[in-house]
C-alpha cells in the first residue's frame, strides 16, 4: 500500500431523485481538500454504483438521496459491496433522512450520515480521520 496515495471517492445519486446540488457541492469540497473524486451523476442503480466503485477502486462511496427511498437504496449498495468482497469500501450518506432511520442505516453498515446543514469542513475532517486507503493487490 502506498501511504501517499490520495483517497479515491465515488459520489452517486441512487434512484429517481433529481436533486444534485448538494452532492455536487460535497464533491467540490472533497476535490478542493485533495481527494480524488468521481461523480457518477443522477439516477444510478445500486448495481451501477457498486460496479463503478469496484472498477474505480475507490476507498469510499458517498450516496445522496432526497426522495425518501434511502433505506432500500443505501442498504442495497452496502449489501452488494459485501457480496462482491468489498466490505472494506466505506459508505457514507447524506440527504433528507429522518432521525429514526439513522440507527437502521448504521446497523446495515453505513459508516456515517451527514444531514443537511453539515459543513463541508466537518465532512472532510470525518473522512480524513476515519477513511484509510484500501489495501492494493
Amino acid at each position: 500500500m502506498n501511504p501517499e496515495r490520495k483517497l479515491r471517492l465515488l459520489l452517486a445519486k441512487p434512484g429517481l431523485d433529481g436533486h444534485d446540488r448538494g452532492v455536487k457541492i460535497v464533491a467540490r469540497g472533497y476535490r478542493d481538500a485533495g481527494f480524488e473524486v468521481i461523480y457518477t451523476g443522477l439516477h444510478q442503480t445500486p448495481e451501477q454504483i457498486v460496479d463503478a466503485a469496484i472498477q474505480e477502486d475507490v476507498d469510499l462511496v458517498g450516496l445522496s438521496c432526497l426522495s425518501g427511498a434511502h433505506l432500500y437504496l443505501f442498504t442495497e449498495v452496502v449489501k452488494q459491496l459485501n457480496e462482491k468482497g468489498c466490505a472494506d469500501i466505506a459508505v457514507v450518506v447524506g440527504g433528507i433522512i429522518p432521525g429514526e432511520d439513522i440507527p437502521r442505516l448504521k446497523e446495515a453498515g453505513i459508516k456515517q450520515v451527514f444531514l443537511p446543514g453539515t459543513s463541508l469542513e466537518e465532512i472532510v475532517k470525518w473522512t480524513q480521520q476515519k477513511v484509510k486507503p484500501r489495501q492494493q493487490d
